[in-house]
């Protein structure tokens, strides 16, 4: 790679399907900051109609945009299938986000005056997108930013230039200013750099707890900076009393090994009670055994595709060897099955014996887990993490369940149903090393905009009746 440009690689071939140079952050600010007055100006009627006009594109081209997904990410076709059909689908959540969440009001006032609450956009945001859902999570971001009048300087990942690039052209293409939806091609120094350019009013990341933090240390000095964080999880799914074997190991499978365990909702921790134990990690075991394990057009389909390049895959294999030789017990081998490739068959550990488990988050498919004998040591297995993105509970009681739900710290709780099964209809987001408390999806539209409060009248009506001299 020469100086100054990005290459995208194809995961699961090793090819070159992108490069462009790295883009000006001081330059897209400026322009960013110029179109912003104007499109901030528009009435909201106009900023959404333009954002449905954005959905008709991306459903025009959702073929090719798919293709490009699975191309450049890794994923199966029928899983970026299903990205673009989330993306569609955020316009009108979004829409609808806005006008439950930053709604106007009328409130009670004095002397026959208003008191009234709007809201503003806070200016340029910055969006800085992961690689695993390219499309996806950064629409969840742009979109909200634009209908409430914001302008957006989008960092998509270095590992997936490309989609970003092609989600911006969307954008451009149904009428949103090219100034005012800009690409900043660019690695991690662009991605600081931007963060902390002080033309920008707000920050919006998604990726990793590492990153995260590097972020909010670097902000730290900036305070009037908005700054929603979407981090990663070491979540955990507890399997209790059930007679539908099958089904639970169906939904940790999904839960573990959907994108090659490259989502923050994954699951990385099965904690499973002891006399369920042999039943429910053999039906585990035997359901990820049968798992296709491919490129992205295989056919037939595959369940997962590669991770996203050999540096994660051999970072992923060397934690799969630390935890093997500080007492973990191999239950299904993490293996390469095509050689100088990304590919990774679905690997589980049992860390019962472990004297300390790493917490942290194995960004890939690993699945440790944990026998426990009472629903107490669950609970206390569960929280025993700095991170608190995601959980669920399969099989128990309502009685379990209510237990779990109030006692778990995460920020989305599910029951009988995957770690990563969060309706975009909802919020999304967590707690400790998960998230600085400010949840995306439905409740983005919260950090998008400020909340304005004005006392009003049509002439001034005052009088000073205490504290005057005669």
């Amino acid at each position: 790679m020469a100086a100054g440009e990005i290459i995208s690689i194809e995961p699961a071939t090793g090819t070159e399907i992108w490069r462009g140079p790295l883009g000006d952050v001081d330059a897209a600010v400026a322009l960013a900051r110029r179109a912003w007055p104007a499109w901030a100006a528009q009435p909201l009627s106009t900023r959404i109609e333009l954002l449905r006009r954005f959905a008709n594109e991306v459903r025009k081209d959702a073929e090719s945009l798919a293709t490009l997904i699975a191309r450049e990410t890794g994923k199966p076709l029928w899983e970026a299938r299903g990205e673009i059909d989330t993306v569609l689908a955020k316009v009108e959540i979004a829409v609808r986000s806005y006008a439950e969440r930053t709604a106007q009001r009328r409130l009670d006032s004095a002397l026959q005056g208003t008191a009234a609450l709007r809201h503003k956009p806070h200016g340029v945001i910055a969006v800085i997108g992961p690689f695993n859902l390219p499309a996806q999570a950064p629409a969840g971001h742009i979109i909200p930013a634009l209908i409430a009048g914001n302008a957006v300087v989008f960092k998509p990942s270095e590992q997936a230039p490309a989609t970003g690039l092609a989600l911006m052209q969307c954008l451009h293409r149904a009428g949103v200013p090219a100034a005012l939806a800009q690409v900043l091609v660019g690695a991690g120094e662009e991605g600081k750099a931007l963060a902390a350019h002080e033309g920008v009013d707000g920050v919006l990341f998604t990726g990793s707890s590492h990153t995260g933090l590097a972020l909010s240390r670097r902000l730290a000095a900036q305070p009037g900076k908005i700054v929603a964080l979407d981090l990663g999880g070491n979540n955990p799914i507890v399997v209790w009393d059930t007679p539908k074997i099958a089904d639970a190991a169906a939904l940790v499978v999904q839960s573990a090994f959907t994108t090659a365990g490259q989502r923050a909702t994954a699951a990385r921790r099965l904690i499973v009670k002891a006399d369920l134990y042999d039943a429910v990690v053999g039906e585990v075991k035997a359901l990820a055994d049968r798992l296709i394990v491919g490129a992205p057009f295989d056919d037939p389909a595959p369940f997962l595709g590669p991770v996203i390049d050999n540096a994660a895959a051999d970072g992923l294999t060397e934690s799969f060897v630390y935890l093997l030789s500080n007492g973990g017990r191999p239950i299904r081998h993490l293996t390469r099955p095509r050689g100088d490739l990304p590919f990774l068959a679905p690997a589980m550990i049992d860390v019962t014996g472990m004297a300390q488990r790493p917490d942290v988050e194995l960004f890939g498919p690993i699945l440790q887990v944990i026998k426990v004998d009472e629903f107490d040591e669950a609970l206390a297995e569960a929280n025993a993490t700095r991170f608190g993105l995601c959980a669920a509970l399969i099989g128990g009681t309502p009685q379990d369940y209510n237990r779990f739900w109030a006692g778990v710290r995460a920020g989305v709780v599910n029951w009988n149903r995957p770690t990563n099964g969060v309706s975009p209809a909802a919020p999304l987001g967590g707690v400790g090393l998960s998230g600085n408390h400010r949840p995306g999806a439905f409740y983005a539209a919260d950090f998008c905009a400020y909340p304005v409060a004005s006392a009003e009248m049509e002439q001034p009506r005052a009088s000073i009746g205490i504290g005057l001299s005669t």
